[in-house]
This record gives structure tokens, sequence and C-alpha cells, in this order.
């Protein structure tokens, strides 16, 4: 692929995938390294590719293989109990309606096996048995990890959205 070609495709996913990586990691330096991983992944695998329409899902599932690829290196997905810090508060305009980069920002405060299923089910649209295989854990345990994101996602809404907003 010539390099210009690369780095205009760079200039235009870059920003839509990083948003992706944000979603599931935390750490700038995550980030980046996923989204270099991922990048390399599309710049050689590229010949793979049998429908140009499908390209952005298949970058987008690149890159969300790969910041799954690296949170099953550090976090426990059987376990989802971990203390949810409410001690920052997310930025939330007052009289507005819950936009979806409030969401967004509220999900960075639900533990991480919990953000990972979430944005799996809700937000990829995988069936809880593919995330299962993807994660290395039960379809009981992919319900569990939903059903808790749910619950504190509605408990931070609560808490610091329409606290807020009233």
């Amino acid at each position: 692929m010539h390099r210009d070609a690369q780095r205009k495709m760079y200039e235009q996913l870059a920003p839509k995938l990083y948003q992706v990586c944000k979603r599931y990691l935390k750490k700038e330096e995550d980030i980046e390294e996923v989204l270099a991983d991922a990048f390399f992944i599309l710049f050689t695998k590229l010949d793979q590719l049998k429908e140009n329409k499908a390209f952005y899902s298949w970058a987008k599932r690149i890159t969300v293989n790969e910041c799954l690829h690296l949170l099953k290196k550090n976090v426990n997905f059987n376990l989802y109990l971990e203390e949810t810090s409410l001690r920052v508060q997310p930025e939330v305009a007052e009289n507005t309606q819950l936009e979806e980069q409030d969401m967004l920002k509220l999900l960075q405060y639900i533990p991480e096996g919990c953000r990972t299923v979430f944005n799996l089910y809700v937000i990829e649209g995988y069936a809880h048995k593919e995330i299962a295989s993807m994660l290395k854990i039960s379809e009981g345990t992919s319900k569990s990890q939903l059903n808790v994101a749910k619950t504190k996602l509605k408990e931070l809404i609560n808490n610091f959205y329409y606290q807020n907003a009233q």
C-alpha cells in the first residue's frame, strides 16, 4: 500500500477508531498501543478484505478485537464487584438532554469487565454466546456482567445527571 494512501486512511479512520478504543480502555497509552496495532493489521491485511463497502466495519472489528486482546491480559471478566470510584464527577451541563458523549463518559466509571460486556452487547450488537466465546467466560457471566453494568450506569445517571439537571 502506498504511503500517501496509508496516511489518508489513518487520518480518516483514526478519530473514529480512537473513540471505539476509548469505550473499552481508560489509559491513553493503552489506546495508542491498540490503535497502532490495529492500523498495523489494517495495513498488512488489507488484501484480505473482500468487499470495500465493509471496510469501516472490518476496521472497527479489528480495533475491538485488539482492545479485547489487551483487556484479556489485565482483566478477570469473571469478577465484576470492583468498587467504582465516584469521587470524580463527570462534566454534565445543566438542563440538557443526556447525550451520547455523556453516556460514554459515564461508562468510564463502570468496572472494566462490566463495561466491556456492555460495549460488546449494547453498542457492538454481539449476543451473549459470542461475548462468552470472545472473553472465555460463561454466557451466565456475560449476562450478569451486563446486568451489573446497566445497574451501575443507571445509578451513575441518577447520581450525576438528573441530580445536577434539577
